[in-house]
């Protein structure tokens, strides 16, 4: 099943002068799929992830997710689409730092108010034994390390039980051992738990381990593999 359908998107920036950024992209993405977006610097990898963010809807084409059209779409239904069915993973972690650990995974759940706060603390501890952070709840997020602090910042993506997870170079401040510690935690929450990922990475390990890349240049998709 095609979780996500892209279909002839084209994108321009209109400052300082009118550039075309994508040039008539078009994918489809399966859901439970690991799928990179890569490309060199200014070749439109992470225009393209903004626009499937639903957070920019200023493109020519069609973008489906869960079978339903985002062109056209209020901001309002945009947002509370967002909301439900979309986690996102930064390259910097956003954490509150003056909160706990437990309250910063709790909060996006607390403002979508579909649990009890007893039941969204509950889920929030089973993300964070999942990711391997259970032990640091009740620490103030500020005391943790980089790899720890985006740990947290998977699980507080995965606290409403979203439809797709999508990051922007989520492993770009790591080192090494902590981006491949975040890749790993990303595979598995692919394989074992049918969670579509979609995550602009320049890491090419990371795409080359995915299950499915697509490369961006010009704008332009110029190489597609795994579908």
């Amino acid at each position: 099943m095609n979780l996500i359908s892209v279909r002839n998107v084209n994108k321009y920036f209109l400052q300082p002068a009118k550039m075309q950024v994508l040039d008539n992209v078009s994918f489809d993405i399966e859901k439970g799929k690991f799928v990179a977006i890569t490309g060199k610097s200014g070749s439109g990898k992470s225009t393209l992830l903004y626009l499937l963010s639903t957070m920019d809807t200023a493109f020519e084409g069609s973008i489906r997710i869960n079978e339903e059209e985002m062109q056209g779409k209020s901001n309002s239904w945009l947002a509370g689409f967002r909301n439900h069915h979309i986690g996102f993973v930064f390259q910097f972690h956003y954490l509150l730092p003056e909160f706990t650990v437990l309250r910063n995974v709790m909060l996006p759940a607390l403002k979508l108010r579909e649990y009890s706060t007893a039941e969204t603390e509950h889920r929030a501890m089973e993300l964070l034994k999942l990711l391997g952070v259970d032990s640091q709840a009740h620490k103030r997020a500020s005391l943790l390390s980089g790899g720890q602090q985006q740990r947290v910042a998977i699980a507080r993506a995965l606290i409403n039980d979203p439809l797709i997870i999508m990051g922007d170079e989520p492993t770009g401040n790591l080192d090494s051992y902590n981006s491949a510690v975040v890749f790993d935690l990303f595979k598995k929450l692919s394989a074992e738990k049918g969670q579509t990922i979609l995550m602009v990475t320049h890491d090419e390990d990371i795409a080359g381990r995915s299950d499915h890349t697509i490369h961006l240049t010009d704008g332009k998709i110029d190489e597609e593999t795994g579908v």
